[in-house]
């Protein structure tokens, strides 16, 4: 059986096992007659991945999602594949750009372009977000590629193919020369790589966005009436600006709905006047905030969870993970208006714990936050059981900061509000 991918031929996250083939000498088929929005809904589709995204590679030994991992299965078919370096330590290189290039590359490209082509909400403080993490990932690798030519070793990996995929994407839609030329090393890096012959095999010719998509418009006021054209005269028609196409890349963006915690039925509690006492109380913070908070908390309306990060050892270096709690924060822009939290980073020396605790609209943690946030993922989440003196003792510790927590000094503690 041959090696079957189910994708369209232009999707960024596909290419990257078909450039991977090109240089390990495997044949990848590209499944025949694919659509978007209909073949992934089928049942066979679905009994590969079940959540219906491409790509799935389909192998004599089962099916293979998440493009990284097919890019690597097909790297492997070949023994001793130079693409994983040739070392432990380059394999190990390889594969920490891979998971920087999906986490601070692909990831904030994504937050900045789609909701400008409507297939997310756009909301300008989120984008704004997206776009300093995205410089700052940017400004990281600009660094790194000022003494190297290839992300690992002398020459391509499948680091530079995982890479150059995901930066393909911001350089064709989104992120103009004014943009890029902060970066000259990247830039360099960039078309060095998708001018190899196997990348152009693939990607074909890749063009720079002239130009950064306008977000979707709001609805337009009715038209006034025309008035009556003279005889023989024929309306000028207008040239509507054609936005880019992302072939397969997402479904076709549906009217948009509105968000399910508006229809919630009301609650006694008002988040805004929550945020405004915690923001206005000075002293008496037991008294008057703590207080206050448990007088205005509505179980039926809200939920409470507490969140622990899931990889406490790497927690090593104190500005990278306060900059890591940060970022998190940055990203929650989107639930602002439905959410208060408190983030923790706790210890005097290394490794440091991140802790949390989030209030949420609706009893459970929204879906749309776990869906846009990535760093959701990152943490174990436990929700709050307020009959649990023991349990609520320890919301009202960690709304006022109090120190020391669970017997360790607080390094800094940020407030989402």
């Amino acid at each position: 059986m041959a090696l079957v991918l189910h994708s369209g031929s232009n999707n960024k996250n596909a290419v990257k096992a078909l450039i991977a083939a090109e240089y390990t000498g495997v044949k990848v088929e590209l499944a025949k007659n694919f659509e978007m929005g209909v073949s992934n809904k089928t049942p066979e589709f679905v009994k590969m991945n079940p959540i219906g995204k491409v790509p799935v590679l389909e192998t004599p030994d089962g099916p293979v999602f998440e493009s990284n991992a097919i890019a690597r299965y097909v790297t492997k078919l070949k023994p001793d594949n130079p693409l994983f370096g040739s070392s432990l330590i380059e394999y190990a290189q390889i594969e920490q750009w891979n998971d920087f290039s999906a986490t601070e590359i692909d990831a904030n490209i994504g937050q900045w372009l789609y909701p400008r082509l409507g297939y997310r909400v756009f909301i300008p403080p989120a984008e704004e977000a997206a776009v300093a993490a995205l410089k700052r990932a940017l400004g990281a690798l600009n660094i790194h590629l000022a003494s190297n030519t290839y992300l690992v070793g002398h020459s391509i990996t499948l680091a530079d193919i995982i890479m150059a995929c995901n930066l393909s994407h911001g350089f064709r839609y989104i992120m103009t020369k004014s943009f890029t030329k902060e970066f000259p090393h990247v830039e360099r890096y960039f078309w060095t790589v998708v001018n190899q012959p196997n990348f152009c095999k693939i990607l074909g010719e890749v063009k720079q966005a002239e130009s950064i998509p306008d977000p979707p418009s709001k609805k337009p006021a009715p038209a006034k009436e025309p008035a009556k054209p003279k005889a023989k005269e024929e309306p000028k028609k207008e040239v509507k600006k054609e936005e880019p196409k992302l072939e397969d890349e997402e479904e076709a963006p549906k009217p948009k709905a509105k968000n399910p915690l508006d229809l919630l039925p009301p609650s006694k509690m008002i988040l805004d006047e929550w945020k405004r006492l915690y923001s206005n109380t000075k002293t008496n913070f037991r008294e008057v905030a703590i207080k206050g908070f448990w007088d205005m908390y509505d179980p039926e309306g809200y939920s409470l969870w507490f969140c622990d990060y899931k990889y406490q050892d790497e927690n090593t270096v104190s500005f990278v993970t306060l900059n890591k709690v940060g970022g998190f924060l940055q990203r929650m822009d989107l639930a602002r208006k439905y959410a208060f939290g408190k983030m923790l980073v706790i210890g005097s020396e290394a490794p440091y714990k991140v802790k949390g605790l989030w209030l949420f609209r609706g009893k459970e943690i929204p879906k749309f936050v776990m869906d846009e946030c990535y760093d959701m993922e990152l943490y174990e989440w436990k929700e709050v059981d307020i009959n649990d003196e023991a349990q609520k003792e320890r919301v009202n510790q960690m709304i006022e900061d109090y120190e020391p927590f669970e017997g360790e000094a607080l390094l800094d503690a940020k407030c989402f509000k």
